[in-house]
């Protein structure tokens, strides 16, 4: 079987959480608890069995990238995110309001615990994740964690910037790479979402050597680059 000869698997999970104890999250944070939706739950279970597996086949190299809110574009333009109808993701949502896909972006509640009031969350840059699962991919099995017994265990590692940005943060970054004044409606928040969520992402730069390097105008750049390159994303134009 293929599996038999390479005995190696990453795998990418968008991390999910209840409310955090202490941020920022590190890989001993409490995660999964609280999960309610089947998508939540089907990436935290296929965490627990890789974890599983690693314990009970110990000659398997296995490595999971927790990562946070991926965004951007790739900085040619060629590649982008072109969700349809209306998106669940903060950034496509102000994109396609940017664009005039949407007339307008709902922000999710205003009265957290935050500066001002709108949700953070730890954004990276989707060139920095693609450069992190080389990253991983090239050091898969070099520093290999031990469990209580001395067995080994599978590798875990956050993927984000370890900064938090709000929703109004996000929104004045994209208004001021597209020259835009973008309509917003303040609405209620949504039940199960958090105030504050951002992550530590130092054990990937101490064992993979990675570091996120892209920061929110870059993202916002890139985002609006493509948008403005591919206003129908990807589409095929009407001939």
């Amino acid at each position: 079987m293929l599996l038999e000869k390479f005995r190696s698997i990453i795998h990418c999970a968008a991390l999910k959480s209840v409310e955090p104890e202490s941020l920022p999250l590190t890989e001993e944070s409490r995660v999964g608890l609280g999960i309610t939706n089947p998508y939540g739950q089907t990436k935290f279970m296929v965490e627990r069995i890789l974890m599983d597996l690693k314990r009970a086949e110990q000659d398997w190299k296995i490595s999971i990238l927790r990562y946070f809110n991926p965004v951007g574009a790739h900085p040619s333009g060629l590649i982008g995110e072109d969700p349809q109808g209306i998106p669940n993701n903060l950034m496509p949502y102000i994109a396609k309001v940017a664009v005039g896909k949407l007339p307008h972006l709902n922000i999710f509640g205003t009265n957290y615990n935050t500066p001002d009031g709108t949700g953070v969350r730890d954004y990276i840059h989707i060139v920095d994740l693609a450069k992190a699962h080389v990253s991983a991919l090239d050091n898969i099995g070099k520093d290999i964690p031990k469990g209580s017994n001395g067995e080994e265990l599978a590798e875990i590692y956050n993927l984000g910037t370890g900064k938090g940005y709000s929703v109004k943060e996000m929104v004045a970054a994209l208004e001021k790479a597209s020259g835009k004044k973008l309509t917003v409606k303040e609405v209620e928040p949504r039940p199960g979402d958090l105030a504050i969520l951002y992550c530590d992402p130092s054990l990937a730069l101490k064992k993979l050597g990675w570091k996120a390097e892209y920061g929110i105008d870059e993202m916002c750049r890139d985002t609006w680059n493509w948008c403005v390159k591919n206003p129908d994303g990807f589409a095929k134009k009407a001939e």
